[in-house]
């Protein structure tokens, strides 16, 4: 198998974990986010707290489509709007535990996966994997801009809700 090879079978074990445990929580709970919702719920987590406008400009869409879907996923409960202090005009987009919960069912898997890693591999092997993987994100996607994240830990995690106030939060 090549490098390439190596890292699609990944990437596939790691969606078919995330996509059979979104399955199984369906008897738990109501499915409530659509499959759109859910892709646009991860680039707003990902971008970290966006602007409608930044978030439609991200994912090519108008600000008008991207304020409907947006208003659609306040109303579930899974993001919310906070105004900026400095502009009252402005709002951040910020996901909720709820969208957390929903989120740490890839998160936790993915930890679970680099736990083992560094059982497996010596320091050194950590160290060049990290390499690589800096490397790819930095240096070879330019095409996706890298985000800031507050309040987020490595393992998906929200901090302490009060650590993610900031000058700009207040909501609306």
């Amino acid at each position: 198998m090549d490098v390439t090879e190596a890292f699609y079978e990944v990437y596939e074990k790691f969606k078919m974990h995330f996509y059979r445990e979104v399955f199984r929580s369906f008897g738990n709970r109501e499915a409530t986010l659509t499959t759109v919702e859910t892709f646009c719920m991860e680039v707003i987590y990902a971008m970290g707290r966006p602007t409608i406008n930044e978030f439609a400009s991200f994912i090519q869409i108008s600000p008008p489509n991207a304020a409907y879907k947006v208003n659609n996923m306040i109303k579930k409960g899974y993001v919310r709007k906070v105004q900026s202090q400095k502009d009252k005009r402005e709002y951040y987009l910020e996901v909720t535990q709820k969208y957390i919960d929903y989120y740490n069912i890839s998160c936790q898997y993915q930890s679970q996966v680099f736990d083992r890693l560094k059982t497996d591999l010596t320091r050194e092997e950590q160290e060049f994997l990290r390499h690589i993987l800096e490397t790819m994100s930095r240096k070879l996607m330019p095409e996706v801009p890298q985000y800031h994240r507050p309040g987020r830990r490595i393992d998906g995690t929200l901090k302490e809700e009060a650590s993610m106030e900031t000058e700009d939060s207040t909501e609306e």
